[in-house]
């Protein structure tokens, strides 16, 4: 496999030239640590009231997760709608599923507002039933959805598979019509720059090394320490999901497990071989445990992903994770077998426990992260609702309230991913 490291998303983005030089030095209302889409979206925000705001990103805007995803932007939660109205009770479930559906009309609207050139698209998700007995699932599911939350959901019955996917590898899907895909790539760089007009200063390679808070409950109470220069500020926003290794960022790592997710991107598709295989253009997920997800972008490739190994993303489990990709794509696509693939990535994907996001206030610091998934959508409506929460309205925080333990055994260093990986396996061969 010879084909570029970099995400396709990243390499195919525009340079961000909006990004402050010099030294990092000055005082701030708020500091941002972290350069995704939750915290460009909060700078956005934040900078729109009238707050000062710096940035600090360790690497390139939206050069982790952010820029590394499948450049799905999907309506609906992780979590089966069901299992969440038996935890919670109907109305909290609604609640949660709701923010999921207001997120992607936030993304929609941002990129409308900012004139942002990411090709946003309302092209519907499709969930593919991998067995025959996932299909009886979707069915129950649909029906829950469309009595109770969402009227936007259509069954595709077994026999009508191929309408929607030319494989023989399925057996009835379920469509969410109203979900969304775009270029994450592109998308965070319009962010970045619509932070940076709006007066947000945004430091790239200005890692955060230290977090200091002083005595006073005054203004300019945190220090904030980069390799670059220090900077005092009024509150500071925790926004990097699978926190750094900075000592004041232990709590979160202990509740946060990341996860390798592995995507390729093929080489331009011919349009008739498009039209027999996805002749919607839309955005699918298996409904394995370790499923896949895929997509088209807007030059014809055929974006390809999954939790190829339960393993850290590095450039040796990247091209590893890359191999078993392809041949699983060429599995699901025998047309697709041979063809050429030009990106290979990986990129690491903040699980909580239970997989629902976690936002707050913690020792001071404002936080949100561990959108487990589905942060292209809601990392930027948290961004937005963690702004109004630092100015004061809890409310606008839909997690607010949720407890969030740590995770047994877990120090920071994912040690157990191989035991969760083959757990999964014997799930998807059992059910």
């Amino acid at each position: 496999m010879n084909a570029s490291p970099l995400s396709y998303w990243l390499a195919s983005a525009p340079p961000f030239t909006g990004a402050a030089q010099g030294a990092v030095e000055g005082k701030a209302d708020v500091a941002i640590i972290g350069g995704g889409f939750t915290g460009l979206s909060a700078a956005l925000a934040l900078a729109r009231r009238g707050a000062s705001v710096m940035l600090l990103e360790k690497g390139r805007v939206v050069g982790e997760a952010s820029g590394r995803n499948g450049g799905q932007c999907n309506n609906g939660t992780a979590h089966d709608y069901g299992a969440l109205s038996a935890r919670f009770g109907k109305d909290i479930a609604r609640a949660y599923y709701g923010a999921h559906v207001d997120a992607v009309d936030l993304v929609e609207r941002l990129v409308r507002e900012e004139a942002i050139d990411c090709a946003f698209s309302r092209c519907g998700r499709v969930k593919l039933a991998a067995k025959p007995k996932h299909y009886e699932k979707l069915v129950r599911a649909h029906d829950l959805l469309a009595r109770e939350v969402d009227e936007n959901v259509r069954l595709v019955p077994p026999e009508r598979i191929r309408e929607e996917v030319g494989s023989d590898a399925f057996h009835g899907a379920l469509i969410q019509t109203t979900s969304a895909q775009l270029h994450p790539g592109r998308f965070g760089v319009g962010l970045a720059e619509a932070a940076a007009r709006a007066g947000a200063k945004i430091y790239e390679h200005a890692e955060v090394t230290g977090l200091e808070r002083s005595g006073s409950n005054g203004p300019g109470n945190w220090r904030v320490t980069t390799p670059r220069g220090q900077i005092t500020a009024s509150q500071v926003l925790v926004a990097t999901g699978g926190a750094p290794a900075a000592a004041p960022f232990g709590w979160f790592r202990r509740r946060i497990v990341s996860v390798g997710s592995f995507v390729v991107a093929t080489q331009p598709l011919d349009d008739a071989l498009i039209d027999s295989l996805l002749p919607g253009r839309r955005n699918y997920v298996t409904s394995k445990n370790i499923g896949n997800y895929f997509r088209l972008t807007a030059d014809n490739r055929l974006i390809f992903g999954g939790r190829a190994r339960f393993a850290i993303s590095d450039p040796r489990s990247d091209l590893k994770s890359g191999r078993i990709l392809e041949q699983t794509m060429g599995e699901i696509f025998p047309a697709l077998k041979g063809v050429g693939v030009d990106h290979v990535w990986g990129g690491m994907v903040d699980l909580t426990a239970d997989r629902l996001p976690r936002a707050g206030e913690h020792d001071g610091l404002f936080y949100s992260m561990g959108y487990s998934g589905h942060g292209v959508q809601m990392a930027t409506y948290m961004g937005q609702m963690m702004a109004r929460v630092m100015a004061g309205e809890n409310a606008a925080n839909p997690w607010d309230g949720l407890d969030w333990p740590s995770v047994p055994g877990h120090f920071g260093k994912p040690w157990f991913l191989p035991l969760v990986g083959l757990w999964y396996k014997w799930q998807d061969i059992i059910h």
